[in-house]
């Protein structure tokens, strides 16, 4: 710590410089450097054991928990600069379980998570990524609020609803889905003057209509990952005009055949489509320039028109509009084993569709990190926002580190 110290306490200056009082600024300065310090537990009360003299636990618990500060400023600092450091080629949307024991905390409640691959008892949190293919950083969050935990809602639970003032939830806020936290954390960061060139997504946000019409509303292109079992019309499927046999309204125009799954349609495109594409080099030892074995597999990129009720009623006319369905069918496989649908143009090369699909890897990088070493699930106030306050302070530490590493060698993948 004490050769980066310097650097830490100009970068925290910046990240904070909007604090209207000094000691809100130290305290920030203080807990960012207590989620660097080494230490296998990054809560309030190991933190202050280890700073030493500035280990106050009381302030520290003050800070996150209940100082009046707004996140979304230190977020927007945040994303300034890792713009200008990363010059990001997407915004990757994306989720995380933090898992709870008890049902004091904010949001929690059981449900499913990817970060522990069931149903359990756990708060999630939606996040929003700048990335490239060296270096990304988280810039914005959402704790996502369960239809348990709104008054409104049908589900609503009465012991939840009634600890909803202790965590000091907002009046306004109920249960939005993720999807929407999604739009709204993109308009978020819009707003600060950012642009995204691009959105990338997992089959959690891509298989929700409403989600790429509401990225399509606002002109971002995206590549998001989608399930197997959605429909869809061959690219070069076209509206034909039933006939009319003279009685009642005349039919409306339809297609020929019945929409596919999307499954369906890359197994008819066959094997025999698949492509090789190598998309970056990975972490184990190999021959690529950094020394490191090169990801690769087989690829099938087809023109398809999605099809589903949502898609439908949302098209302008009768004619669905065309895409990108790209399909990963490894050598080996007897079938497709992952599916990304884009609205990216047509002629788009195969091999940049597979690497923007791809791109995801970075946030599950950027997770793996700030919770296995920057305490991401290690608070423990029940707050909604000592919450928000904690994530916000976390990706604050994660984009220091990822400064260092950038500042070191701004070319390597190993090092990003």
């Amino acid at each position: 710590m004490g050769a980066v110290r310097e650097d830490l306490e100009a970068f925290t200056a910046e990240m904070f410089d909007g604090f209207f009082r000094a000691d809100q600024r130290r305290w920030g300065q203080v807990y960012v450097r207590g989620l660097l310090l080494e230490g296998r537990r990054k809560s309030v009360e190991p933190m202050a054991a280890r700073l030493g003299e500035d280990g106050n636990r009381q302030a520290l618990a003050h800070f996150v928990t209940t100082s009046p500060w707004d996140p979304a400023h230190v977020r927007a600092r945040l994303a300034w600069r890792m713009r200008d450091a990363i010059g990001p080629e997407a915004l990757i949307i994306d989720d995380t379980g933090f898992l709870k024991d008890g049902h004091a905390s904010a949001g929690v409640a059981r449900q499913y998570t990817g970060t522990a691959g069931k149903v359990t008892n756990c708060q999630v949190g939606v996040s929003a990524h700048l990335a490239g293919d060296h270096a990304s950083a988280a810039v914005n969050w959402r704790l996502f609020l369960p239809a348990s935990w709104d008054p409104d809602s049908a589900k609503a639970e009465p012991d939840k609803v009634a600890r909803r003032a202790r965590c000091g939830i907002p009046a306004q806020l109920g249960h939005v889905e993720k999807w929407q936290l999604a739009l709204d954390m993109i308009d978020e960061t819009r707003s600060w003057g950012i642009d995204i060139p691009l959105v990338v997504a997992d089959a959690g946000y891509g298989d929700a209509a409403a989600f790429r019409r509401g990225l399509e509303e606002r002109r971002l292109p995206y590549v998001v990952g989608l399930s197997c079992r959605h429909t869809a019309q061959p690219g070069d499927a076209h509206l034909v005009q039933p006939a009319y046999a003279g009685t009642g309204r005349p039919p409306k125009m339809r297609y020929p055949e019945p929409a596919r799954t999307v499954k369906d349609l890359v197994i008819e495109a066959g094997r025999a489509a698949a492509r090789p594409v190598s998309w970056r080099e990975g972490t184990r030892p190999g021959t690529g320039r950094t020394g490191f074995k090169r990801m690769y597999s087989r690829f099938v990129a087809l023109r398809v028109r999605p099809a589903g009720r949502g898609v439908r009623q949302a098209a302008n006319g009768p004619e669905l509009p065309e895409r990108w369905l790209l399909a990963e069918w490894p050598t080996g496989e007897s079938e497709p084993v992952q599916f990304w649908l884009s609205d990216l143009p047509p002629g788009m090369p195969l091999a940049t569709l597979v690497r923007l699909a791809k791109l995801r890897w970075r946030i599950e990088h950027d997770y793996r990190e700030m919770k296995q070493a920057l305490g991401l699930a290690h608070f423990e106030g029940r707050t909604w926002g000592g919450w928000h306050h904690h994530v916000t302070l976390v990706s604050t530490a994660h984009a220091f580190c990822t400064l260092q590493r950038l500042a070191h060698d701004p070319k390597d993948p190993a090092q990003a």
